[in-house]
């Protein structure tokens, strides 16, 4: 993914995350796949590797699908706060966040 669609992609997500459809945290989160709530789920490719597992067992098993093309800094950042997971939960962001990143 180049660098540009990076950046739209993380300005889409500070902007679910000031709209209320962003769930971030590991355990926050695995509830959210577990309830069916995320749509589509961000880790950063710099996550601890039981994270990383714990989270895409999960997400595999309710068929969400996980992106890892962000570092923790750059999730960070987008989100203004320190993140290494986040679950998007609104139709319309997942949407527009797949086609950038096609």
């Amino acid at each position: 993914m180049d660098s540009n669609k990076k950046q739209k992609v993380l300005n889409l997500l500070g902007l679910a995350q000031r709209a209320g459809r962003l769930i971030s945290g590991e355990e926050l989160v695995v509830d959210a796949i577990r309830k069916g709530q995320a749509k589509l789920v961000f880790l950063a490719e710099d996550a601890a590797s039981n994270m990383t597992k714990k989270i895409t067992d999960k997400s595999k098993t309710y068929q969400v699908e996980v992106v890892t093309a962000f570092s923790t800094l750059e999730l960070s950042i987008a989100v203004g706060k320190s993140r290494k997971v986040l679950a998007v939960t609104d139709a319309g962001f997942t949407k527009k966040m797949r086609s950038i990143m096609k």
